[in-house]
């Protein structure tokens, strides 16, 4: 793949070719209580269950295995919350090759716990965009290492790609897709996708209304920045950048926002009802298909649940 051009859908099938052995095939679940409660027919990709416990590892392994070999000694590093911090760390230590990653001090000990499992090293930093890149900057000039962006990387968006690709195997006739948004790699993959093979099904994004930058810009036309959101949905605090704006801006449908409330309600509601853990951040897309009902009423609509690494010892609705 040209890195000056965007991906196409050979790229795709290549990508999806070249991780397939290191990836699993996500179950898609459903939940009869749960259409019934949003009077959609709902098709979950569970991404909870893929390896390191989250889509990226897709993208990821297809930076990592597209690697020449001339890059492979100074390995990769990268700037995550955690879990394409863990996902990188996961292939690269199935390459063989040393990873290093630039991780928020706040962020979840589970990530970080898994990050170092798979043989990544952690260097922290304050959580915010700008101290991230800042401390990023400094690790990249003493390590010489490549850097695998977490979604404003053109091979990790066609790597996120091979995620809506499945889903649209196992469940033909979709109407809508929706998936959580942060920096917008896994929308960008789905966007890719739809956009190359499914022109009549429509991507819808959804984002904390804590954490709006996405949904802000989406209805300005350009790109707003928020240096440090506070939301529960720890994965959705990057802003978008210019690779994915461009699936952003020209193939989303719409932005929906849910409140902080919502979103741990529609957590602990996956829990209860479909016997799945996931992130707040994977909760926001149900948050909003509840909270937009005459949108989804009717459709049959796949949901992309993002990721399953929780911490268990502080799981939002807890108390203390």
């Amino acid at each position: 793949m040209n890195s000056d051009t965007f991906p196409t859908w050979s790229d795709v099938v290549q990508a999806h070719a070249r991780i397939v052995r290191y990836i699993h095939r996500t179950p898609v679940l459903t939940s009869s209580y749960l259409n019934e409660r949003t009077g959609a027919e709902l098709f979950f990709k569970c991404e909870n269950f893929q390896k390191a416990g989250a889509f990226k590892v897709r993208g990821a392994c297809n930076a990592v295995f597209g690697l020449p070999e001339e890059k492979l000694a100074k390995g990769v590093a990268t700037h995550s919350s955690g879990n394409h911090a863990l996902s990188l760390s996961y292939a690269a230590g199935r390459r063989g090759i040393p990873c290093t990653v630039v991780m928020p001090r706040t962020a979840p000990e589970a990530k970080k716990a898994a990050v170092r499992g798979y043989g990544g090293k952690i260097v922290e930093c304050e959580p915010s965009t700008s101290s991230r890149e800042a401390v990023f900057a400094e690790v990249v000039a003493e390590t010489g290492a490549e850097f695998v962006h977490p979604y404003n990387d053109l091979r990790v968006i066609t790597g996120q790609a091979t995620c809506s690709r499945e889903l649209f195997e196992q469940v033909p006739e979709l109407d809508a897709v929706i998936a959580p948004i942060g920096g917008g790699g896994m929308i960008s993959g789905t966007c890719l996708t739809v956009s190359e093979t499914q022109p009549g099904v429509k991507v819808y994004a959804a984002e904390p209304e804590q954490a709006d930058d996405a949904y802000r810009s989406f209805k300005a036309g350009h790109i707003i920045a928020d240096d440090a959101p506070v939301t529960v949905a720890d994965g959705l605090k990057v802003p978008l950048k210019e690779n994915t704006w461009h699936y952003v801006s020209n193939y989303v449908s719409d932005i929906f926002t849910a409140t902080e409330e919502e979103i741990i309600a529609a957590m602990r509601l996956t829990w209860e009802r479909m016997k799945i853990v996931i992130e707040p951040s994977c909760a926001v897309p149900l948050a909003a298909i509840w909270k937009n009902p005459e949108v989804f009423r009717g459709k049959r609509v796949g949901v992309i649940i993002t990721g399953g690494n929780v911490d268990l010892g502080k799981l939002p609705w807890m108390k203390g």
